[in-house]
């Protein structure tokens, strides 16, 4: 039987996945076209999606760019850089099935998104349409020097940990995949920040070899993936450990890119859009306002205007601007005397949110988006993102 947190204590779960996880790899197989595409043109129109199964990988989207491109290759690639090598592990990069399905963006779509002639530099070229309608969230928080949820920082840690040491050999018996979870026990200040207390459990679920013991298992992943990450200020006797051992997943498993979008992010800490991060261009809502309200909210916390700041932008179609942009501090600006309201009037005279004015800011004609596949979009350290810097704020 699980314990209940004592009084004012609250338990709360993030899970993240390695990146041998099939829905992490198609979401490796979609970006790895993007990339292909901006490394040509930086102009190209991409919103593509992927998916896998038993010996297959499909590309399936529209495409609009001036690159001209070996869609099979670079999706054999992808694969191979993840480590599929052998029918044995469900895909073999050099003998499996590629489908592909691309068409030409819907004109309407590429003509709203552009952002016209005189080029990506000249703010009056980006006062355009989008050609989408969508809502996105951004979250942060001061619990971590990322500005991140503990929960979500563990167990994307813990999955790029298991990765490394397979990658390495240290763990000869891992195969690809595998997840982690991590519980936290949280207490509430009475300001409304949040105070990480103690590591609650963690599950770890590691692919083995069929001749690998469980015990072996267990005592190699405790001291190669968890002792390495998790922090012993935060563990004590009571933490719970579990560790399965699938001896390998299955050759059916299906994957679809954007599948997990709450490990992509937050952890389950904050809302979210249910649109794909992968696949799409710095012109669509789903990436490039996604890491837009990300740079809010982390810089409103920067700032030390709030603890904790989740930031929505609202936009609709043939609307150059969002049509709403609030923010939620769960009561912590109140002590730093703001309101909400007044967090959100700061964003707005901060912050150009219009599509192709983030997708300047952020550098988002750039290909660099299959490093964001696995281990996150936002919280990055071992990355240089300009959404994980500090904005100044008028």
């Amino acid at each position: 039987m699980p314990e209940a947190p004592p009084p004012g204590h609250f338990h709360f779960a993030s899970e993240a996945v390695a990146e041998g996880c099939p829905d992490k790899l198609c979401d490796r197989v979609a970006d790895a076209v993007l990339d292909a595409c901006l490394a040509q043109d930086s102009e190209a129109r991409v919103a593509c999606q992927a998916c896998t199964k038993s010996s297959m990988v499909m590309l399936l989207g529209e495409v609009t760019t001036k690159a001209s491109l070996n869609y099979e290759q670079v999706i054999r690639e992808a694969v191979k850089a993840v480590g599929y090598d052998s029918e044995d592990k469900g895909l073999d990069w050099r003998t499996m099935n590629v489908i592909v399905a691309i068409e030409e963006q819907s004109p309407d779509l590429a003509q709203a998104s552009s952002g016209g002639a005189s080029g990506g530099n000249n703010k009056a070229s980006e006062d355009v349409i989008t050609g989408e309608e969508g809502i996105v969230f951004g979250y942060a928080t001061d619990e971590t020097p990322e500005l991140m949820p503990v929960s979500h920082v563990l167990a994307t840690k813990l999955c790029s940990q298991l990765d490394k040491v397979r990658r390495a050999g240290t763990l000869p018996w891992a195969k690809l995949g595998g997840r982690a979870q991590v519980v936290i026990e949280y207490t509430e200040k009475p300001d409304g920040s949040l105070l990480p207390a103690r590591v609650q459990a963690v599950a770890l679920t590691v692919p083995r070899a069929a001749d690998t013991k469980p015990e072996q298992v267990e005592k190699e992943v405790m001291e190669h993936v968890v002792r390495p990450i998790l922090p012993e200020s935060l563990c004590d006797s009571r933490t719970v450990y579990q560790i399965t051992d699938p001896k390998q997943l299955s050759q059916s498993d299906v994957g679809m890119s954007g599948k997990k979008v709450a490990s992509d992010t937050y952890g389950g800490w904050s809302l979210h859009s249910a649109a794909s991060l992968s696949g799409k261009d710095g012109t669509k809502i789903g990436r490039s306002a996604t890491y837009g309200a990300r740079w809010a909210a982390r810089s409103l916390v920067a700032a030390n205007l709030c603890a904790r700041a989740s930031v929505q932008l609202s936009y609709a179609a043939g609307s150059a601007e969002p049509v709403a942009v609030s923010v939620n501090s769960f009561g912590t600006a109140q002590s730093r005397g703001k309101t909400d309201s007044e967090l959100a009037g700061i964003l707005l005279r901060s912050f150009d949110f219009r599509p192709s004015a983030l997708q300047r800011e952020l550098a988002l004609k750039s290909p660099q988006f299959q490093k964001l596949s696995a281990y996150g979009h936002v919280g990055r350290t071992d990355l240089d993102l300009a959404w994980e810097k500090r904005r100044e704020l008028r």
